[in-house]
């Protein structure tokens, strides 16, 4: 099984992103366990963000799932097994193999994902596999091989440092790959020379550290890229002898953009002329250019025309393969990379291999011996679902993801789980929104626990370590993968013992037939023994076992041993790159609304009442954005353990320019209903200049289980990609409205409150307990009672001030000195210290203080921080505003030099320079 824990400092890699931090992890003795940034990782060479710091905090075993159960009851391992197996193996029997489904994640390890390939594509003989990463990534799957013949990131990360000009297209770098965002901000400031163009429609934080910024409207990443083909060729930046040599289809591409000229491109991005001009001309005066691309790129209905867009534009300038120059999608999850390269999503084969492909398909089955291989691609996430909810699928294992909150349209996802025959779920965690629909539950091992390897998006294998044990009977997910498939016959091929072995496999099938025909090669990683995976370095493929013996090498080359096209040769099997054309396509569908939408100029690009060029909105509604908040992760099932990670944003929120606020008469901090044709959901109005007009963008994190309607994803349209089958989370029409709540109330609780009846709810760890917002649409006719409810305590022994004039209402009950609950009530929304009232869960209260949580603000001895700003050291505004005021810290260095904010994963310099900004208050004459 997976390899023994220790009580030593063990080298590992980071559950989060796709950067693939490594991670230094040391067992206390007090059963804890100390995080630190690995410094001879070359990923982050120490660097951890907010998430990556406080992975120690996550590792508790509140809420963990340790036993298997059926229907919620606890029963054994050999029982849960030979129940799965028997009625996966009767569903096929009867129905076909295209009857089951596996739902994957890029949670898994290698490993994992290789064996639950393996067992879906060659022995149940159905490509119905795919994965929570098809919801990230899948539209730079597609447009890379369309483009290069093969699914290849061609750069590294060192080339974001040595570019002069990076163009971020939809990545908020600085909140979503902290490490990487802070080796580009160093660069920048050891090269000041260098330029950085921010494309999104939000000024994020990462526009902090960007030159020029374009509040793009949604799904405008096409018309932009495929109007700079032809402003690249009237400028004379097309690489003529490059295009000519290395590439297919240049004149196609460049005729289907000929005619897109700068007005059109205004009008479908919604951006004024000039910042187009600006940001074109940039790119065709640099050579050294990265473009970025994360998920606003790929989240889209046109998403792969937007990646081939991108990718048209370097390969016309030669701009690829070459330090400092390239495309670059950096992906979501830890192990997106590794899912691609086991074949994880349903149009693939095992190590880059494709599934329509019949050379490629014999040389798999050849290697497996597999009996039934499947022979053409399977359902993509949201068709399966959709074929669950038609009863065509009637088994499913979920492994590792949360479908019921991440799924586009999750109600309907939530309503087909509900009727399916069948339902396995393995996960670590005992309640999510989709294992109360699973029959057969499987404890898995949990980060820290489980022992394999991880892809980053550089494509750097590192090694996921062991360092605790596994708790209960929880279980590596490619041990029950293998369990399950020995017992439906096909134990030969799964009398695997560790996960090396399975490695071992995985990198000779990479290599078997190969010879450079493939990108995919780390043959030479085939012959590791135990001992030596378990200490394998970091290493970028591709690592060929020997020199490729054929006098004119079948594929490219690669440069310096790191990046891919170095020598001008694909995939394809003229070894030429392809220039995909990319028309604008104009849809009357949700996401083609957003060129229409109004545009006041935001950032510092506005120029007085100047507008763009795109015409107004005729109706109320706003396009709707979502993603992910600095320290949070998918559905917090790790994150949300946190208290530290939960003080920066602890509720769900609509963030909304003023302009659209004023206008739907929504005020800072009100509720609101957010609605689209599937459903509706209540979170916070955050008013933000940072957003953009006739748009609204709201966090993807969080779930049934810490809000009341926060499942933002319940909202979009499961309308997908039509090469890529990639659903478009970022381009849904809604409508928002006040929540009309007749009160509000905010509570800090020693234990986790009770929200049954609460009309609006948001729950979140803070430290010695939990922090709850709350509102109702009616009357409370007894405060009171509420009081007794969230504490426990007799309501004659809880303190209490009432102001019936206001409808302000607070308590306090204690057992001994240890506050056991706090609860502000209000007509509007509370204004008490969430920070403050939090923290006084840890604290003791002798009686003559206990009045001052009735205030809702501490004394002299007890300053209210504020809220947080930096979570890696806890620091917040009023803090950092202090020291500004006060002029013991008026920048950056000197904040962090003071209170340390801003001082390790560097992801709130951004709001930390805001806060200096806002107080523009000089330095004392007498401390100069």
């Amino acid at each position: 099984m997976d390899a023994a824990p220790t009580a030593t400092t063990v080298r590992t890699t980071c559950a989060y992103c796709g950067v693939g931090c490594g991670v230094l992890a040391t067992p206390r003795a007090d059963g804890g366990v100390t995080i630190a940034g690995d410094p001879e990782h070359p990923a982050n060479f120490g660097r951890l963000c907010s998430k990556g710091s406080a992975l120690g905090e996550t590792l508790q075993m509140e809420g963990r799932l340790l036993h298997p159960t059926h229907h919620g009851v606890r029963t054994d391992w050999d029982t849960a097994l030979d129940l799965v197996a028997e009625r996966f193996s009767a569903t096929i029997a009867e129905y076909g193999p295209d009857s089951v489904a596996f739902y994957v994640s890029g949670q898994l390890l290698t490993e994992d994902y290789y064996v639950a390939n393996k067992l879906m594509k060659g022995f149940i003989g159905s490509a119905n596999i795919d994965t929570n990463s098809r919801l990230c990534m899948a539209s730079s799957v597609a447009g890379h091989r369309r483009a290069f013949g093969s699914d290849t990131v061609p750069g590294t990360y060192e080339d974001l440092e040595l570019a002069d000009l990076v163009v971020l297209v939809g990545s908020n770098l600085a909140w979503c790959h902290p490490v990487i965002y802070q080796r580009l901000a160093a660069a920048k400031a050891a090269r000041p020379a260098m330029k950085v163009v921010l494309i999104d429609p939000r000024r994020t934080m990462t526009a902090d550290i960007a030159d020029l910024h374009l509040p793009i409207a949604a799904d405008g990443d096409v018309a932009l890229f495929a109007g700079l083909l032809p402003y690249l060729a009237e400028a004379g930046a097309i690489h003529c002898d490059y295009v000519a040599g290395h590439t297919e289809g240049f004149v196609a591409a460049l005729k289907a953009a000929r005619n897109l000229r700068l007005a059109e491109v205004a009008e479908a991005t919604g951006l004024k002329r000039d910042l187009i001009e600006r940001f074109y001309a940039l790119f065709a005066r640099h050579e050294k250019v990265v473009t970025v691309y994360s998920q606003g790129v790929n989240q889209s209905v046109c998403g792969t025309d937007k990646v081939n867009a991108i990718l048209n534009c370097h390969l016309a300038t030669g701009r690829i393969g070459r330090p400092g120059m390239g495309p670059f999608s950096i992906t979501g999850q830890p192990n997106a990379m590794g899912g691609r390269e086991v074949g994880g999503m349903a149009n693939m084969l095992a190590a880059h291999m494709a599934i329509e492909d019949e050379p490629h398909r014999n040389i798999v089955r050849d290697f497996w011996d597999a009996p039934r291989l499947a022979e053409r691609p399977g359902l993509k996430a949201v068709e399966m679902f959709e074929a669950v909810a038609s009863g065509q699928i009637r088994a499913i294992w979920i492994m590792g993801t949360n479908p019921v909150v991440s799924m586009p349209d999750a109600d309907a996802v939530a309503r087909a789980l509900a009727a399916c025959p069948f339902v396995v779920v393995s996960d670590v965690v005992e309640k999510t929104d989709t294992l109360k629909y699973a029959a057969v539950a499987f404890p898995a091992a949990a980060w820290g626990e489980k022992d394999g390897t991880v892809t980053n998006s550089e494509r750097r294998i590192s090694r996921q370590r062991a360092f605790l044990p596994l708790p209960g009977e929880a279980r590596p997910d490619w041990w029950a993968i293998c369990a399950v498939a020995r017992r439906m016959g096909f134990g030969p091929a799964f009398a695997y013992d560790s996960p090396a072995v399975i490695f071992a496999e995985h990198a000779r099938l990479s290599a078997h037939a190969n010879e450079g025909s493939r990108d995919f090669d780390i043959g030479g990683l085939a012959g590791l023994d135990e001992a030596q995976y378990d200490t394998l370095a970091p290493v970028q493929w591709p690592q060929p076992g020997q020199p490729r013996t054929n006098a004119a090498p079948a594929g490219p080359a690669m440069e310096a041993g790191s990046r891919f096209f170095a020598d001008g040769r694909f995939y394809h099997a003229d070894q030429r790159a392809r220039f995909v054309p990319t028309p604008l396509k104009r849809r009357p569908d949700d996401a083609r609304s957003a060129a229409a939408e109004r545009m006041d100029g935001t950032g510092d690009e506005r120029a007085g009442d100047e507008r763009a060029d795109s015409p107004r909105r005729s109706d109320d509604g706003l396009i709707l954005n979502t993603g992910r908040v600095r320290d949070h992760w998918h559905t917090m099932t790790r994150t949300g353990l946190s208290a530290r990670l939960s003080a920066h944003i602890a509720e769900p929120y609509a963030e909304i320019n003023p302009a659209d606020a004023s206008r739907l008469g929504l005020a800072e901090a009100d509720l609101v209903v957010v609605s689209s044709p599937r459903g509706q959901i209540v979170v916070r109005a955050l008013v933000s200049e940072r957003q953009r007009p006739g748009s609204v963008f709201v966090p993807m994190h969080w779930t049934g289980e810490t809000s009341s309607k926060g499942r933002v994803d319940a909202l979009v349209s499961p309308a997908t990609d039509p090469v890529s089958g990639q659903p478009g989370l970022k381009s849904t029409s809604v409508h928002l409205r006040r929540f009309e709540a007749v009160w509000y109330g905010f509570a800090v609780t020693a234990e986790r409150p009770d929200t049954a009846g609460l009309d609006y709810f948001a729950v979140a760890r803070a430290d010695g307990g939990y922090r709850l917002e709350m509102a109702g649409l009616s009357p409370l006719e007894e405060p009171s009672i509420l009081a007794e409810k969230l504490s426990g305590v007799p309501k004659a022994a809880i303190l209490a001030y009432h102001d019936e004039a206001t409808g302000a209402h607070r308590f306090a009950a204690f057992a001994g000195e240890r506050l056991v609950a706090a609860l502000y009530l209000s007509r509007e929304p509370v204004a008490v210290s969430r920070v403050w009232a939090a923290a006084s869960l840890a604290s003791r209260h002798a009686p003559r203080e206990r009045f001052r949580l009735l205030a809702g603000r501490g004394g002299a001895d007890r300053p209210d921080p504020g809220a947080i700003v930096c979570s890696c050291f806890s620091v917040g505004v009023n803090e950092i505003s202090a020291a500004i005021v006060s002029g013991r810290a008026v920048s950056l260095d000197e904040v962090g030099k003071l209170l340390k904010a801003g001082t390790n994963c560097g992801s709130c310099r951004s709001e930390i320079k805001g806060i200096i900004d806002g107080a523009r208050v000089e330095r004392p004459a007498s401390a100069i």
